[in-house]
């Protein structure tokens, strides 16, 4: 597979001569030295000159040195613009550079402190007993400086500068956009339509397929924020902590982090991490996570109350303790921030709960609160009139009991949430109301606002379909095709695998495993679409009244070639296909489509394995079991049964049920 991660050459072009005379050809020294230095150490190439094209090559050139992994600069010649750009390059990034140089005892001490290497020119050309020796040792410094990156200030000027930062490279994008950003912004819009589509599985694949590891960070913390609002925090918490490996430091990985700790329910952990983010990290986002961390605790003990359902009010009473610990945790972070609405008003709702819950005096300065929260909750209207600002406008006049105000703001904050489909929104509003609810907090105001999110949730699946009702259970299936016996079978040359003779005994195979599952009716089959033990799956799902999903690894017309119609001279897999795709129960997922091309020398069948399992376990470890219609032979390229087989091994450890055709 191709790396991602990307090393900007710095080096003059053609054949360039030195002071003495001597010709040096620089582009043999880039295809024979630099070029597989760089790849034995797993990072791309990259040259300016490769980017001559319409717009501007200095823009071009002023990103990769940005954001290009690493940099490698060839000084062996005073070439102005090499000067110039390594100049930029430690003016832009503290780290990631290796000087190598020719035909000179050293370089100049301006350069002290920079990893350097040294590589031999025997009249001009690369010396042939040297070159090999010389190519290693240069992917030893390049593994060497990418291993002591973090923390190391290598640069000359962040030396000299120790209170220097690297600037944000999101604002720092110029000129026409590049392959870098393009790649960034295909790659998010992903992301956003599986968010949209509520396909958690996808991400998963996504983040697996970060664009660029400088653009890394920003990528997995958006999969991981997408995947909390798909409610689904422990897959959250492995995007997060794979983001935390590319930078420990990052503030919003680690934010996301706690959050992600407290929706899995180890509040325990969140709490401890985030008190650790705070002690260095007093602004009002951190505080605001820990504060709901402590609100979430709050809600679970409640909820745990061996009285709630019979007494929530007493309960609440119970508890109030830690309610109003959440309450002065969202007040310390609404302090640390005062421009920020959000921990305001939730410190104002949980501190006038905590009146209504215990019949006294709050000791918060809720009257001061609610007029800093109202201040904030216009300005922030006026600047941006969303679902954010409205619905922090809805429960500001919720907790002032202004029945029609917090109706109306409430009705229009979840219309916005509605037309944006964002469920993660809606859902939001309506479990805080819900809790309210249950407590008898404004009943003149929560059921009727309460009714206007429900209205909005339906418009929502007027929009884009009803949210799937989750299955009990999930069987994912990968199987041989059916033999092609062209090229398989006595006399050919390969063997028999799954020949038309087993069709009738993998059927009885298939539902017998089936039974022993226990999969029955609203149940969720995943599988390909290929003929043998794919539709043969599919066929069983659907004659006992599950759902299926066919999730094709190339667009239909290509796959029916390759995987359907190849050996069918009777069109029975053609039509078992058709009939699978027409049926009622049947969602036909096509993999471009749904997450757009995949990586360079990355099978697509491969990326399809990936896919299936991951959407089949984002609906819950426990609740899927796997069935192989499997020879336990390596298959013929990648990505096969063998492929989806080791993988459920190994990501969950547990064992497939398998069907070995030359048994039956």
């Amino acid at each position: 597979m191709t790396s991602t991660r990307r090393a900007f050459v710095i080096m003059p072009f053609g054949r360039k001569k030195l002071a003495d005379g001597t010709e040096i050809d620089c582009d043999a020294i880039y295809t024979e030295l630099l070029a597989p230095a760089i790849k034995a150490a797993n990072l791309t190439p990259h040259r300016a000159d490769a980017d001559w094209r319409a717009g501007s090559i200095h823009a071009d050139m002023f990103q990769d040195l940005l954001l290009a992994e690493f940099v490698v600069a060839d000084l062996t010649m005073d070439n102005p613009n090499v000067w110039y750009e390594i100049g930029v390059r430690h003016a832009l990034r503290s780290g990631g550079t290796v000087l190598t140089y020719a035909m000179r005892e050293r370089l100049p001490f301006d350069l002290a402190g920079q990893r350097m290497h040294r590589y031999t020119l025997r009249d001009g050309r690369l010396d042939p007993d040297s070159v090999e020796r010389e190519r290693q040792g240069l992917t030893s410094a390049i593994e060497a400086t990418l291993g002591a990156w973090r923390g190391r200030r290598a640069s000359p000027v962040f030396q000299q500068l120790p209170s220097l930062q690297e600037p944000d490279w999101k604002t720092l994008k110029v000129g026409d956009t590049n392959e870098l950003w393009e790649a960034l912004e295909d790659w998010q819009n992903r992301i956003d339509v599986a968010h949209r589509k509520e396909r958690p599985g996808d991400i998963l694949v996504l983040a697996e397929e970060t664009p660029n590891s400088v653009l890394e960070l920003e990528a997995l913390r958006e999969a991981a924020k997408a995947l909390l609002e798909l409610r689904r925090p422990l897959y959250a918490l492995a995007i997060a902590q794979r983001a935390l490996a590319v930078d420990p430091d990052d503030l919003k990985a680690r934010q996301l982090e706690g959050v992600a700790l407290g929706r899995a329910g180890r509040h325990a952990d969140a709490r401890q991490a985030l008190q650790r983010l705070s002690a260095d990290h007093k602004d009002g986002e951190t505080l605001s996570i820990l504060a709901r961390t402590l609100k979430d605790e709050w809600t679970e003990a409640w909820k745990a109350h061996p009285q709630r359902q019979a007494d929530p009010g007493g309960a609440a009473r119970d508890t109030a303790p830690s309610l109003q610990a959440a309450a002065n945790a969202y007040l310390d972070a609404f302090r640390a921030e005062p421009a920020n609405h959000y921990p305001g008003i939730n410190a104002l709702s949980l501190g006038k709960l905590w009146e209504h819950v215990t019949g006294r005096k709050s000791r918060m300065p809720l009257d001061q609160m609610a007029a800093g929260v109202s201040w904030c909750v216009a300005v922030e209207v006026e600047k941006a009139k969303n679902y954010w600002s409205l619905a922090s406008r809805a429960e500001l006049a919720l907790v002032e009991n202004r029945k029609d105000d917090a109706i109306d703001d409430y009705a229009e904050a979840a219309a916005l949430a509605a037309a944006a489909r964002d469920r993660f929104a809606l859902d939001s509003m309506l479990q805080q109301l819900r809790i309210l609810g249950t407590l008898g907090f404004r009943p003149e105001i929560v059921p009727e606002a309460s009714r206007a999110i429900e209205r909005a949730d339906q418009q929502l699946d007027n929009l884009v379909g009803p949210r799937a009702a989750s299955p009990s259970h999930v069987v994912l299936f990968s199987g041989h095709m059916i033999d092609d016996p062209a090229v398989r079978g006595p006399g050919k040359a390969k063997q028999a695998r799954f020949p038309a003779s087993k069709v009738a005994a993998a059927v009885a195979a298939i539902r017998a495993r089936l039974d022993k599952l226990g999969a029955g009716k609203g149940d969720l089959g995943v599988c390909g679409g290929a003929s043998g033990g794919d539709l043969l799956f599919a066929e069983a799902c659907l004659e006992r009244g599950m759902r299926l999903e066919l999730r094709l690894a190339r667009p239909e017309p290509q796959f029916l070639a390759e995987s359907v119609t190849f050996a069918d001279p009777d069109h029975r897999w053609e039509q078992g296909f058709l009939d699978a795709k027409a049926h009622a129960n049947t969602t036909l997922l096509v993999m471009q489509d749904e997450l757009g091309p995949g990586p360079k020398d990355v099978s697509v069948h491969d990326r399809c394995n990936r896919w299936m399992l991951y959407s089949a376990l984002s609906q819950g470890l426990l609740k899927v079991s796997f069935v192989a219609l499997w020879n336990g032979e390596k298959g013929d390229g990648p990505g096969g049964t063998q492929h989806m087989t080791n993988l459920v091994r190994t990501l969950t450890g547990r064992q497939p049920e398998i069907i070995d055709p030359g048994s039956l």
